[in-house]
């Protein structure tokens, strides 16, 4: 490997540019892909090139960290097998009795985690409207050592004031973590809002490819937590393979111009929804009708490629509408390049919070015009059933 470059200016150039290196061994611009398991002592049973055993670390996951830490302007990152490992990671930096505040309207798998895992270990989860900064003023109490935000939210792309937040937990010295998947470091910077731990589940667009699972968690400061979550990913082994690490590197020079595609054709899409007969109500930050518009527009450069959309009529009636799509693949995952249809409550099942008539759309790559076209000919065949 060669030295890490540094790229200043830009947050386009550092997706391209940064954490690469040339290959000091054959000048392959292109990293190789390291898939050794293990590296050699010298004579005297030192590590002289930094690498022990797989495990612990490797080239293409050293440069894919590197590149994360880059891009959310953290001192560090550290890469895990998937999302769900990597929250479960950051619970484990947490001690018996602590208290967790965590968005109630989040990701139904990190609410799993702390209610399967986290709470049997003696954690104590409490959900909060992440939406009202005092709602969770009320909440904080002497065992609270966890905010944990979302935004926008999954499923129903509520807006967190992460700067408020910040302010609030730094006053109480309590940790904040904000799941930055459906934003990504292209469109928001929690760090740069105060936050403390930045979390992504890689498998979405920061791959973008709907080939690789993957999580990351970015510090704010490499102070003892960080370096506690460091020898928790190296001691437990959650860790990616060096080729997801090298995909995953891949996938973030095009971040950039990704995003900028999923945000314009969401919008496009968004509006379209807003307008029609059939849809009683979209979530989407991007429109001025949502109650979080103006916060979104302050911390966020766009307003992402994520849109939920509730149906006039019944559970049945949503279902029907999936079910008619026929450009939209019919699949529960999100920040691909092709686009995605869902009835998020039959996912999340029986104690789900979100809505039976709520529709979670993942807008890819493909021309918005035959997105709309698609969902216009969906909604429009159950028109006479409404």
């Amino acid at each position: 490997m060669g030295e890490f470059s540094e790229p200043a200016g830009h947050w386009q150039t550092i997706a391209v540019r940064g954490g690469r290196s040339v290959d000091l061994s054959t000048g392959a611009v292109t990293a190789p892909i390291h898939l050794s398991t293990t590296f050699e002592r010298d004579a005297t049973g030192e590590y002289p090139r930094g690498y022990v055993y797989g495990r612990l670390d490797n080239p293409n996951r050293q440069t894919l960290e590197n590149h994360l830490a880059q891009l959310e302007g953290g001192a560090g990152a550290i890469a895990f097998s998937s999302g769900a490992a990597a929250a479960m990671a950051v619970l484990q930096t947490l001690s018996p009795g602590d208290q967790v505040l965590i968005a109630q309207d989040a990701y139904h798998g990190n609410h799993q985690i702390l209610q399967r895992v986290g709470e049997p270990w003696g954690l104590e989860m409490v959900m909060v409207d992440a939406t009202d900064v005092e709602a969770i003023a009320q909440k904080i109490t002497s065992k609270t050592a966890l905010i944990w935000l979302e935004t926008p939210s999954n499923p129903r792309l509520q807006i967190t004031d992460l700067a408020a937040v910040a302010t609030l937990a730094k006053f109480h010295n309590i940790q904040t973590l904000c799941d930055n998947t459906w934003a990504t470091p292209a469109l928001q910077n929690p760090i740069k809002l105060g936050i403390h731990w930045v979390l992504h589940s890689t498998t979405k667009y920061l791959g973008g490819h709907g080939d690789i699972t993957g999580g990351a968690v970015v510090g704010a400061i490499a102070d003892e937590k960080f370096a506690r979550l460091r020898e928790i990913q190296q001691t437990a082994g959650a860790i990616p393979s060096p080729f997801d690490c090298w995909l995953l590197s891949r996938s973030l020079q095009t971040l950039p111009v990704r995003m900028a595609a999923h945000c314009d054709h969401a919008m496009a899409v968004a509006k379209f929804l807003e307008d029609h007969s059939a849809i009683a109500q979209v979530h989407y930050p991007g429109l001025p009708s949502h109650p979080g518009h103006a916060i979104a527009a302050k911390q966020m450069k766009q307003f992402g490629g994520m849109i939920s959309a509730e149906v006039r009529g019944s559970r049945q009636t949503a279902m029907d509408i999936v079910g008619r799509c026929k450009l939209l693949t019919r699949a529960t995952s999100l920040g691909s390049t092709e686009s995605l249809i869902e009835h998020r409550a039959s996912i999340e099942g029986p104690d789900t919070k979100t809505p039976e008539t709520l529709l979670r759309i993942s807008i890819g790559l493909e021309h918005p015009d035959d997105l709309i076209a698609d969902l216009n000919q969906a909604l429009n065949s159950l028109q006479i059933n409404l």
